[in-house]
């Protein structure tokens, strides 16, 4: 896989898969909208990083643009397509379903019939651990039903998986889904979890706990989910005569006949939300001033990923701990703000 398009390459998880791809030698064409969902300097400034290398390219570009993707598509030529570009937020989600409509749907269709028609060797894409929903099952298995969504977000990655699978099926294209579990870390979102948290701790606000504390995540950091990714496009799904997944009672929602895959990314870790914001406080050694709510609609109360098929498949291992990774975001923080 020598040349790669990254949809969301000003992205949270695109910069960092782009900065091991590039390190790696890989040619990169970057795409993304920089909207202003959050800050579009932050997104400037991943930017800057990734332009010093010389097999980088970008083209600020939103996939909803069939004509003008299927220009990049036909001049770029690329051996591998990761979509990571999505309208995200779970919250967001709730008031703006639109929004998601577009981009989720509508531009993912597009990534998936423009990887038929240049012939694609692998398309990866991003999916998340919000597909399960109202599962109570755990640890969440690719095996296990995800047809319950508790917010439109999730609806739309579910529906990328089922859209995925039908050109898998029809056409050959092999395809790839990653189900990521609340990503964390340096350069990442400030409408995630430890941005908010660190941010208002370090400038004396109280931050809003949902659920009173009674929540538990699978926190994964962005190196982790990253070495998923990479160790994923590697592997491309394969057509299988075999129907036995086809023919159980349960059929299995994450694999097929045609190449298909689905993966959770997570590490297997889940962590009570209260023991989360205790390691924040004893990293930067401030109390935090606590704002206890109820549970607020969409939200999932507890995650936790099944890692037996990314491990047996891809021999996956999560191996950041979570105050590391925390202490990793908080130096990064204190620098990003302190130099801008």
């Amino acid at each position: 896989m020598k040349k790669v398009i990254i949809t969301g390459s000003a992205g949270f998880i695109g910069f960092h898969l782009a900065l091991k791809l590039l390190k790696k030698k890989k040619n990169i064409l970057g795409l993304d909208n920089i909207n202003n969902y959050y800050d579009p300097k932050l997104k400037q400034q991943r930017l800057k990083i990734l332009t010093k290398f010389k097999n980088f390219k970008f083209i600020k570009s939103d996939i909803k643009n069939y004509k003008k993707l299927n220009l990049i598509f036909k001049t770029f030529k690329p051996d591998c397509v990761v979509n990571l570009a999505a309208q995200a937020g779970v919250r967001y989600s709730i008031k703006n379903p639109r929004v998601y409509l577009n981009s989720n749907i509508i531009g993912f269709f597009n990534i998936l019939e423009l990887s038929k028609k240049f012939k694609i060797k692998h398309l990866v894409y991003a999916s998340t651990s919000s597909v399960y929903g109202l599962n109570f099952k755990q640890p969440f298995s690719e095996g296990d039903t995800a047809d319950h969504p508790v917010q439109f977000y999730a609806a739309t990655k579910r529906s990328n998986e089922i859209m995925a699978h039908s050109y898998s099926y029809l056409y050959g294209l092999p395809t790839t889904g990653l189900r990521f579990f609340t990503v964390y870390g340096p350069w990442g979102r400030p409408d995630m979890a430890l941005f908010k948290f660190v941010n208002k701790i370090i400038n004396n606000k109280s931050i809003d706990v949902y659920n009173y504390g009674n929540h538990k995540r699978d926190f994964t950091y962005v190196e982790d989910i990253v070495d998923g990714i990479f160790k994923s496009m590697n592997k491309i799904p394969k057509v299988s005569k075999k129907r036995k997944n086809l023919t159980k009672k349960n059929i299995n929602p994450s694999t097929s006949t045609g190449p298909f895959q689905i993966y959770n990314i997570g590490n297997d870790k889940p962590l009570d939300l209260m023991k989360y914001i205790k390691i924040i406080e004893n990293i930067l050694g401030i109390k935090a001033k606590l704002n206890y709510l109820p549970l607020q609609k969409g939200d999932m109360v507890n995650t936790r990923a099944s890692l037996y098929k990314i491990k047996k498949d891809l021999k996956y291992n999560a191996k950041t701990s979570v105050t590391n990774g925390i202490r990793n975001f908080v130096n990064w923080y204190k620098f990003y703000y302190k130099k801008n």
